[in-house]
């Protein structure tokens, strides 16, 4: 199977530093009068073969590349590891632990996943911590596939995991024409040209209103001031998680005219300027955030990618909460405006164009020299609703781990899972 451009991307770029595999965490209480029931699914998860898109290696060089070959070779062990924390640990050191796990790149000569069922965590828990490959699998599908893996009821049964499902059927379609495939292209083309130009247009009247002293709103890509949040990466990692009542946040964000969103925006930026101050490095100005949107129209199933970004300003670092959330509903909502005035193809350019840009700029260090894309990261992967299981045992939460890329070294990512976030 050839290589997607976007896919080859993450393997391209990825450094030791910069690396661009996903993960999560998931928590679980113990199921009571099953004292081996994570053995169990140690022992079940090793019997499971890898099914597509789990069971490829990229082949970057050589005939017929870049593509994926599928193969049957792996190690049960390697892939699925069994861990214990010392007795006496606390979930700071099962955080630590999944820090260390997450920092170092996927081995490119095998399956470009793993996975480790963590015993031993204090209030009779345990945890499952997996990585992928962003060229196998996105964030989104990532964690729907993670949810698939498990079961509705609390009954003693493991279901196949993520990295074991079925592979989905493809979508049937007729062969499209060459002739209308060329006409396709040339429309592409012509489209992706005129994206650029309303980007570029776009860009050059904010920057020359923040030159002369202005305030330009909305969407502020490459504008924001140097932060320290965007020193060059190094490869060290550190993971933290936070839970939060999903009603309590809804009403918040009704009561301001805002979104959950917003709302996650806020308490990430005030806690950002409160940690700043704290440590002694307080940050004068407002953090500009990268926030992904996405594109799809509600019941779009096609298969592709549809996202953009917003870069807004989030508030002033030392406003009071309500204050902060009416300024980041604003500059959202303008950021938002901007984008949805552009047509979808203008949109997908935008985001990705600036992301090129950013991870191109890290890459030559001609970053530090310029204003960055952004200071942070923040983003939402859909989660459920619903309770799940494992081997009877509950699902208590479950947490993103994304990647840091393009020199901007923090990433809040948001996801929901029964009645918190």
């Amino acid at each position: 199977k050839s290589i997607a451009p976007l896919d080859l991307s993450w393997l391209l770029f990825e450094t030791p530093a910069g690396t661009t595999h996903v993960g999560a965490m998931m928590l679980f209480k113990k199921p009571r009068g099953n004292p081996a029931a994570v053995r169990e699914i140690v022992d079940a998860y090793r019997q499971f073969r890898p099914t597509p898109p789990f069971n490829v290696l990229p082949e970057l060089m050589g005939r017929g590349a870049p593509h994926f070959r599928e193969t049957d070779d792996w190690d049960p062990h390697y892939h699925v590891g069994h861990l214990s924390l010392p007795t006496g640990s606390s979930y700071d050191d099962l955080l630590r632990l999944v820090s260390d796990l997450h920092e170092p790149m996927l081995d490119r000569d095998r399956l470009l996943f793993r996975c480790w069922i963590i015993d031993g965590v204090p209030g009779g828990r345990f945890a499952i911590y997996t990585k992928t490959h962003h060229s196998v699998v996105d964030g989104v599908s990532g964690l729907r596939m993670l949810y698939q893996g498990l079961a509705s009821t609390d009954e003693r049964r493991i279901p196949k995991p993520a990295f074991a499902l079925p592979p989905s059927e493809p979508e049937p379609h007729e062969p499209t024409p060459l002739l209308h495939k060329i006409t396709d292209s040339i429309k592409t083309v012509v489209s992706q040209a005129g994206a650029v130009n309303q980007i570029s247009m776009e860009m050059l009247r904010k920057a020359v209103s923040a030159a002369v002293g202005g305030d330009p709103k909305g969407s502020v890509p490459f504008l924001a001031h140097h932060a320290p949040t965007n020193q060059p990466l190094k490869q060290g990692r550190s993971f933290a998680t936070l839970s939060l009542p999903l009603e309590e946040m809804h009403q918040i964000g009704h009561l301001f005219g805002g979104t959950l969103n917003d709302v996650a925006a806020t308490i990430v930026d005030a806690g950002v300027h409160a940690y700043l101050a704290e440590t002694g490095d307080p940050f004068p100005h407002r953090l500009v955030a990268m926030i992904p949107v996405s594109l799809r129209a509600d019941g779009d199933t096609t298969v592709g990618t549809r996202v953009t970004a917003l870069f807004p300003r989030l508030g002033e670092p030392q406003a009071a909460v309500a204050q902060r959330i009416e300024q980041i509903v604003e500059s959202v909502q303008i950021a938002k405006k901007d984008v949805g005035a552009w047509s979808s193809d203008t949109a997908m350019t935008y985001g990705a164009g600036l992301l090129g840009l950013a991870i191109l700029g890290a890459q030559t260090r001609v970053d530090q020299l310029t204003p960055p894309a952004c200071n942070l990261v923040i983003s939402n992967v859909p989660g459920i609703k619903e309770t799940r299981y494992l081997n009877g045992a509950e699902l208590l939460g479950i947490y993103p781990i994304s990647a840091l890329a393009a020199s901007i070294g923090l990433n809040v990512t948001l996801s929901s899972y029964h009645d918190h976030m």
